[in-house]
């Protein structure tokens, strides 16, 4: 199985993290996949994923409690805590959850992190399919140092291939989609954990089902792009993301780094939008119970620099939350065709603080993102020959539909500051 038909164009979808932290139930679920079956499905948006911790039964925010029982079956493998997720009672697991939210015509997925449970390890739980237990394969050393759920796995060791690929025999009998793992894709200890990577790739691939390999945190180091590209479908290329203009203007840096890496199967994820209402249970970010600290200005610079360097857009507010300009931002079917269909993203100015992005078209049009990093107003007049485009005679602002003012191959405009022009050429 080719794992880059999992994720053939790069992923829309909400992401639990950025309202409820590790604390979200079922009910909020299942009320936010209601509400992107009847609003944003016709729009191509379709993953809803329960971020981390579903196995804690006591989680009530993005901060962990550290050393907590954990649920999980006979194998070592964590399971949905019933509390939090009343249809997983009897040992269903998620395969109820998933299988309403396919039943609305969207896709499943959850957040796992790297390795196997501590107390799978502590207490030498047998894995299936091997005579190894999860003590014989825990690398105690491999820790991650913001959470104390797992030890991670020696990837030499009998059995830690076994233990993957019961992880992912059991997601694929629940209809899980999306598999997003953390503590893998950087680390604050240690470098990428590619044997992990490489074992979870191949349980994926034995499992039956097609599901994208997300790898979290960031950010992923560039010099490893062909191994990510062989193994996983998004990679974050940057740590959390939050609603704060320092960290969006650092991304111009981070996607200019892997210009030229997008390409179909294999997407640099920018990580989550956080937009809407976001902080209901989550505090991490600096915040707590808000509406996201961008201005309406930073919130289309950064719809338009995720969009045009195509990487996945997965929302973090709570959806039943949205108002029409949040909505607006999610909605936009040019801005979207652009993040699904174009090709060739590159930074083609950077010059003070005016930075311009542009892409070429499935036909002959090219898209120009044209930004204004500073505080205060940028007027233009931009020779379009100036970012590599020439021979245009008309184009249109995708976010708000106006017409380009283009006079012999100049255009004229004002950017507002945190803010952009977004424009289609033909």
């Amino acid at each position: 199985m080719n794992h880059k038909l999992a994720a053939p164009t790069p992923p829309l979808g909400w992401n639990s993290w950025d309202c409820y932290g590790a604390a979200v139930t079922e009910e909020e679920i299942r009320g936010n996949a209601d509400y992107m079956a009847e609003h944003l499905k016709a729009f191509g948006w379709n993953y809803i994923t329960v971020d981390i911790q579903w196995y804690e039964p006591y989680a009530n925010s993005s901060q962990y409690r550290p050393f907590v029982p954990l649920i999980m079956d006979e194998y070592s493998r964590l399971m949905p805590a019933e509390n939090r997720f009343p249809s997983a009672e009897g040992g269903q697991g998620f395969k109820p959850l998933a299988d309403y939210v396919h039943s609305l015509g969207l896709k499943f997925g959850i957040h796992i992190m790297r390795g196997i449970p501590r107390q799978a390890a502590h207490a030498a739980a047998p894995i299936m399919n091997t005579t190894a237990t999860a003590r014989d394969i825990a690398h105690t050393n491999s820790i991650c140092p913001w959470n104390t759920d797992m030890y991670g796995v020696d990837a030499s060791k009998e059995g830690a291939q076994a233990y993957y690929d019961s992880l992912f025999e059991l997601y694929a009998e629940w209809g899980v989609d999306l598999v997003k793992v953390d503590d893998i894709a950087a680390s604050r200890l240690y470098d990428t954990h590619q044997p992990e990577i490489a074992l979870i790739s191949k349980a994926i691939e034995r499992c039956g089902r097609p599901m994208v390999l997300s790898l979290s945190p960031g950010p992923a180091p560039v010099e490893y792009s062909a191994f990510f590209t062989e193994h996983a479908n998004m990679w974050r290329v940057t740590d959390d993301f939050w609603d704060q203009w320092p960290l969006l203007l650092d991304m111009f840096d981070r996607c200019r780094t892997w210009q030229g890496i997008p390409q179909a199967g294999c997407w640099p994820d920018c990580d989550m939008l956080p937009l809407g209402h976001i902080g209901i249970r989550s505090v991490d970010g600096g915040g707590a119970d808000r509406w996201t600290r961008f201005t309406r200005d930073e919130q289309l610079t950064m719809m338009s620099l995720w969009s045009i360097f195509r990487s996945p857009l997965i929302f973090g507010g709570e959806l039943r939350d949205c108002d029409e300009w949040t909505l607006s931002l999610l909605t936009n079917r040019e801005v979207l065709r652009m993040q699904q269909e174009s090709r060739g993203a590159k930074e083609a100015l950077r010059e003070g603080n005016l930075i311009v992005w542009t892409a070429e078209d499935t036909d002959d049009s090219r898209y120009a993102a044209i930004f204004n990093v500073g505080d205060s107003e940028l007027p233009l007049n931009l020779a379009l020959e100036q970012i590599g485009l020439t021979g245009f005679t008309s184009g249109t602002d995708l976010w708000n539909g106006t017409a380009a003012k283009l006079t012999t191959g100049v255009v004229q405009t004002t950017v507002p500051p945190h803010g952009v022009r977004l424009y289609r050429f033909i």
